[in-house]
Order: structure tokens, then sequence, then C-alpha cells
């Protein structure tokens, strides 16, 4: 029976490594065997794991042969609710069959996302240098995974951008595959002033702007003469360049402003002795006399009426005193 077993394990198409090397899966394993009802099908069921365990890992070696921390937590939890569903459902056949059905789940469940992972997630720099973490499948522990760009080199090419005098910049260099890099590099930025383009730059042309753990720099109220080659360099504290890439940074002037003329109103045209508006001497007399005797009838008119309005009250007080003076006398008598 053991053999047969064994034999169909062979069988079965190898499954991805790696899902051995999880913890949680071994434990769920060792419970699965310790709950065999007889110590012969205890026995069995552990040597169906390790053999598929070897399968596992000699698969995996075919292939990259690692995993990364995120993949490797996604197919340990669906394997892991794969499991407890197996668990709870009863048995159709012997319980070793049963087994070898479970662990080609496994397998599948590897299958989908290392295929996944492996052709874009294992290596995602398209350019530059990514030194990052991941799992050796092998001997289950982790180690450090060197990717390099296609080309072999870590200069990302140039990237043409424009601004206005007075406007703003934004330089930014970050793509995603940054974040796997081991270590806290950091974004070095330079500058190399002058029309972007037009000759030819060596490293001693480029001065230091600022090294930032951000990746991106803000350039704002840009002036003509803050146009040039921008680069920013991803390096760790070694020197070690990851990757770089170079800004061309064109600044367009302002158009020159004209000042505006304000508009006047149109002077009034001279009279001529022909305007009937046309102030004249024979006219201007008449009209001063006409003036100036109006003026005198009006003062003498106001005065006469204040002196009558005088009068009257000094007539009416005297009244009134001689009034109070008979009424004391009729009172004393």
């Amino acid at each position: 029976m053991l053999l047969m077993l064994v034999s169909l394990l062979c069988c079965v198409p190898a499954g991805e490594a790696c899902l051995q090397c999880d913890r949680t899966v071994r434990l769920l394993h060792e419970n699965f065997i310790l709950s065999a009802p007889t110590v012969s099908d205890q026995i069995e069921l552990q040597k169906i794991c390790d053999h598929a365990y070897m399968t596992y890992t000699d698969t995996s070696q075919q292939r990259q042969g690692v995993i990364d921390p995120t993949t490797l937590y996604r197919a340990r939890t669906e394997y892991q609710s794969e499991f407890d569903r197996f668990l709870k459902t009863p048995l159709t056949g012997s319980i070793t069959f049963e087994a070898i059905q479970i662990m080609e789940k496994g397998r599948k469940i590897l299958e989908k996302h290392l295929d996944a992972f492996i052709p874009d997630g294992l290596c995602p720099n398209k350019c530059g240098l990514l030194i990052r973490r991941v799992m050796d499948c092998v001997s289950c522990r982790f180690k450090i995974y060197i990717c390099p760009s296609p080309s072999g080199q870590q200069d990302c090419g140039e990237h043409p951008v424009q601004a206005e005098e007075g406007g703003q910049a934004v330089l930014d260099c970050f793509l995603p595959w940054h974040r796997l890099l081991l270590g806290k590099p950091e974004y070095h930025y330079f500058w190399a002033p002058g029309a972007p383009g037009t000759e030819t730059l060596d490293e001693s042309d480029f001065k230091a702007l600022v090294v930032t753990d951000d990746s991106s720099v803000v350039l704002n109220q840009l002036r003509v003469d803050e146009q040039g080659t921008y680069r920013c360099s991803l390096q760790d504290r070694n020197g070690t360049i990851f990757y770089q890439i170079t800004f061309l940074l064109t600044v367009a002037p302002l158009p020159h402003q004209t000042h505006r003329s304000f508009a006047s109103l149109p002077t009034l045209p001279r009279g001529d002795d022909s305007s009937p508006f046309q102030p004249t001497e024979d006219l201007l007399v008449p009209v001063i006399a006409m003036v100036t005797a109006v003026s005198l009838t009006a003062s003498v008119g106001i005065t006469v009426v204040l002196g009558l309005m005088a009068n009257q009250q000094r007539v009416a007080k005297e009244l009134r005193r001689r009034r109070k003076e008979e009424q004391d006398t009729e009172n004393t008598v």
C-alpha cells in the first residue's frame, strides 16, 4: 500500500517549494498525522509528507527556488483555508489517499501564486539594480537576491520637464520596486545649469543639491537661469547606485509686458467769435452789475428785517415789564 502511494505521488506533477518552509503549514500536517486512527496510518502519512516536501524542494530548484514573504503568506493562507475545509469534510476514501489529494491542492495553490510572482514580482526593475530579501526554498532561510536590469545599467534614461518662469516643477524619481531595496537608500539630487541638451556633460559639471529620503523635490518660483539638467540618483550609504534618472528642465520666460497708455478725455474745443457761448466783455459787464445789485438789495432787506425783529422784541419786553409793575402795585394796595 505504501509503495503504491509513493508511486502515485511521483506521478503527481511536482509542486512548488517553500510551502514546507512555513511553520503554520508544518503544524497543520503534524496535527493531521497525529489524528490518524492507527500508528500504521500515522507512519504512512508521515512518509507521504516527507516525500512531498522533498518533491517541492526539487521542483523549486528547477525554477527560481525563492519566494518573497508576501507571496508565501498568500499561498499559506489559501492552503490553510483549504486544509481546514478538508478536515471538516467526511472522508470518502482511505486517509492516505485523502492526504495525497490535499497535498496536490497545495501544489496547485503554490503554482498559481508563484507563477504570478516569479515572472514579474521577483525582479520588477526594468532598469536599475534591485537587491532584495527573499526566502530560499531549499534551506528555508532568507537570503539576498540580486536583480540586475536587463541592460545591466543603473541609468534609467532622460525625461524632459517644461515649466514657465515663476511657476513650479516637480521632479520625482520614485518607482514601486524601490520599496523592496534592502537598507535605507537615499535620493541624491544634482544640477548642471544651462540649456539642457545643448552640450555634453560630465560629472564635474553637476552640483549637489539635496540628499533626502523623499523621492521628489519641488522647485517653486522658477527663474530662467534655474533651467538645466537635473539628476536623481538612488544610493546607499556606501555609494552604491541602484537607480539613476535625468530630468531636462526647460523654463520658458514670460512674454515682455508693454505699458498701456491710459485713455484721456478729449479737450474741449476753444470757442470762436461766432460761438453763442463765447463770453464777451459786453455780456460780462451787465451780468456783474446785476449780480452786485441783487446782492446789495438782499443785504439791505436782511438788515431791515433784522431791525424790525429786534424792535418787536424790545416792545414786547417793555409791555411785560409794565404789566408786572401794575400787578405788584395792586397787590400792595
